[in-house]
């Protein structure tokens, strides 16, 4: 997968944004281990090691599809971005669901912001046409950050997981690609 760069410039600091590699896996695992236990961002209840996270990375990375992490001046990783399959049937090939992830430490810096505009021009160039994040109810700040980057309402699972002792509503959120489904895509099989 080709090298992807594009620059941040947040109100403290430059901060770059490339492709994943799975050297990265173990920093990308300790973010995400930080919203399974504090969190509903995601519904799952056990953080995936190293181990799991790199085998997701090669999954996505097998794919096609891009992963992406901001890093500071000492190549810590302080968030990342990637794009999955939406579904496996055939059909759904042309798209993605996004993830995006920010270091708690990291939050209020303009990160999610740069890491998910980096993810939409990545997925734009790779073909696909439509994009759909999906986010707990609980979790407004990520529904702003995808509004903010063309992203709409598109359907409400009410009481679809439960975390932390409480029933959580579930967000589709989706955003067109490209020409999104203007055109055919270019190559049809």
């Amino acid at each position: 997968m080709p090298s992807f760069q594009a620059w941040v410039v947040t109100m403290t600091d430059s901060i770059p944004i490339s492709t994943a590699s799975l050297e990265d896996a173990a920093s990308i695992a300790e973010i995400y281990a930080h919203y399974v236990a504090h969190s509903t961002a995601t519904f799952e209840t056990v953080a995936p090691g190293s181990a799991e996270m790199a085998a997701r990375m090669e999954l996505v990375f097998e794919g096609g599809y891009p992963w992406l992490v901001a890093r500071d001046e000492q190549a810590m990783v302080l968030g990342y971005a990637y794009a999955s399959r939406f579904k496996p049937r055939d059909g759904f090939r042309f798209a993605c669901e996004t993830s995006i992830y920010v270091r708690p430490d990291a939050m209020r810096r303009g990160l999610g912001t740069a890491l998910l505009g980096a993810l939409i021009e990545k997925c734009e160039a790779t073909g696909l046409r439509q994009a759909f994040a999906i986010i707990a109810g609980t979790e407004p700040a990520s529904v702003v950050l995808h509004a903010r980057h063309g992203y709409r309402p598109c359907g409400t699972l009410e009481n679809a997981g439960r975390k932390h002792g409480k029933w959580i509503d579930v967000f589709y959120m989706q955003r067109a690609l490209g020409e999104g489904g203007d055109t055919p895509p270019p190559v049809e099989p």
